[in-house]
């Protein structure tokens, strides 16, 4: 047998899809809103999949505080860069060299707010904002770097993460499967 939990997670963020087209014919305008800054209620469904129960559960839900933990300190309220965004020196001007950033674990990295511990307490806030990322922060591309973050996590307990569902709005959605 095969058995399958899931546990949904909300989080607001803002990001920018710096490199979409559209064509026209089948999306009926040209306009690049994507392009634009802007933000999202997104929800997050983590499916977790396994072939043996332990106390008679895949896992308990309560396994999956930590991903609750992290999305609250990392992207809720945050705006995920790619570090290739065109925008990027301009957006963060004090970071243009790319040199003064803190890389964590979890594949992305945040400015290093010691280079502006000086600057006006607004400004100190407009980078502690930024989560940035080495890959254009699509919804597919989102949920597949949180899908190797939390398999890497619940492989410790062995327990399978099967696919993560990504609802960019209420009704537009990725899911990315794990293939391993």
């Amino acid at each position: 047998m095969l058995w399958q939990i899931s546990k949904e997670f909300d989080f607001c963020y803002g990001h920018r899809v710096w490199s979409q087209q559209l064509d026209s014919e089948f999306a009926l305008t040209g306009c690049l809103a994507c392009r634009h800054l802007h933000g999202h209620q997104g929800k997050i469904v983590v499916y977790l999949q396994s072939t043996k129960l332990q106390d008679g559960m895949v896992t308990d839900f309560h396994h999956l505080n930590w991903f609750k933990r992290f999305l609250d300190d990392t992207l809720d309220h945050k705006f995920i860069i790619d570090i290739h965004d065109p925008l990027f020196e301009t957006l963060l001007p004090h970071f243009a060299d790319k040199q003064h950033l803190i890389e964590h674990e979890a594949g992305y990295k945040i400015p290093d707010l010691t280079r502006v511990k000086d600057e006006p307490s607004f400004i100190v806030e407009l980078y502690d904002g930024y989560i940035i990322v080495d890959f254009v922060p699509t919804s597919e591309n989102i949920s597949t770097w949180l899908l190797g973050i939390v398999s890497q996590k619940m492989s410790r307990l062995g327990v399978e993460v099967s696919h993560i569902e990504f609802l960019e709005t209420p009704k537009s959605r990725s899911i990315v499967y794990n293939q391993a």
